[in-house]
């Protein structure tokens, strides 16, 4: 039953033909396929696709047919669709003309020839190829550290697109995926930035969105300086962090938190994104010793200590040389040698000897 069902759709143009007296009534329907030719011509979506069919004579009944029914009879159109038109270059062409094609253009058409002596038809199948086009794509989103990310990137086309996920990472590395569906597990703080998905097939360039994958860890603490101020003078602490959200500081010293301007202690706290400075406009003793930095957002906490200490102007030793060749030494306590320059030095201690030496002589 089904095989019958079908061999009466594909008689169904020449049923229609019939009817329009383009085919003698005794003609059996089975004899058109005896000279059947089929083409296929395949056109990008907008364009303009020509289906090529040429008559024996001038005296030829021709038709142009799809699935939906009749086009043109002889000279008459009979679609209403004002893209439609017949191609006729010479005399014995019967070409059809489809401007911008689209999608519903695709399929069989027939173009149908009775001549005198015989019947024949051509089947030329339309094939319309479509450009990638990102129809869906996932919004920007914004998860925990060690959560399970997925993103979504649907295309359409003919042929069917490729789909291409790539990370757009600040050191211009890519990694490259090639599904629908890109599933992170556990993502880092590493992964978060934009990611890329592109759909490619034959047809034309390649189509490209992007999503923004925001990933919130807890604050650390990059860097931390302590210092070293004079007293009287002005002085300052930093501290950095790492975090997203952005962290927010508190700072202590000792045990008792200092607010954000003190001016009764002078000191004053200026934050700039992931930085904090501790400033003392005027140093005291009070002001030397131990501080803690805290930053905090609403994943964690973490601190740092830091030290200002304070500052011991050094101590300055005059050499001998820089005192000049004549300078005078006094030694305290018996013996003392009374250095004049540098020959006298050598001239006391050579006469002593000379003495203790004649005393010794004289004894014996």
């Amino acid at each position: 039953m089904v095989g019958r069902s079908q061999a009466d759709r594909n008689q169904l143009p020449l049923l229609l033909l019939r009817l329009l007296c383009l085919l003698p009534t005794g003609l059996p329907v089975r004899s058109v396929d005896s000279n059947r030719s089929t083409d296929n011509i395949t056109v990008r979506q907008g364009d303009t696709a020509i289906l090529r069919c040429f008559v024996e004579d001038k005296s030829s009944k021709v038709a142009w047919l799809n699935r939906s029914g009749i086009i043109f009879a002889g000279q008459d159109k009979w679609s209403l669709d004002p893209r439609v038109e017949l191609e006729k270059r010479s005399s014995l062409e019967y070409s059809l003309r489809i401007q911008k094609v689209d999608t519903y253009d695709d399929g069989p058409y027939t173009c149908s020839v009775q001549t005198q002596h015989h019947t024949k038809t051509s089947q030329v199948y339309l094939t319309v190829q479509v450009p990638p086009k990102i129809s869906n794509i996932s919004s920007d989103v914004t998860v925990n550290e060690g959560s399970n990310v997925t993103l979504v990137c649907i295309a359409n086309g003919r042929p069917e697109p490729m789909i291409t996920w790539r990370h757009l990472t600040p050191t211009a590395r890519e990694f490259e995926w090639g599904e629908e569906y890109l599933e992170i597990q556990g993502i880092t703080r590493e992964q978060s930035g934009k990611y890329e998905c592109k759909a490619t097939n034959e047809i034309a360039a390649a189509d490209m969105k992007q999503v923004r994958v925001t990933v919130n860890y807890p604050p650390i603490i990059t860097e931390s300086k302590s210092n070293e101020a004079t007293t009287g003078k002005q002085a300052y602490l930093r501290c950095e962090a790492s975090a997203v959200p952005s962290p927010d500081f508190e700072w202590y010293k000792d045990d008792t938190r200092t607010h954000r301007i003190n001016s009764a202690q002078g000191l004053e706290i200026k934050n700039i994104g992931s930085r904090s400075m501790l400033m003392v406009a005027n140093v005291t003793e009070e002001h030397y010793g131990n501080y803690t930095c805290v930053a905090t957002n609403k994943l964690g906490v973490t601190n740092t200590s830091l030290y200002l200490y304070k500052r011991v102007s050094p101590t300055i030793s005059i050499r001998a040389s820089e005192r000049g060749s004549n300078a005078h030494f006094k030694q305290k306590g018996p013996g003392t040698v009374i250095v004049d320059n540098g020959t006298n030095g050598l001239a006391a201690p050579l006469w002593l000897m000379a003495a203790s030496l004649f005393c010794l002589l004289c004894k014996c």
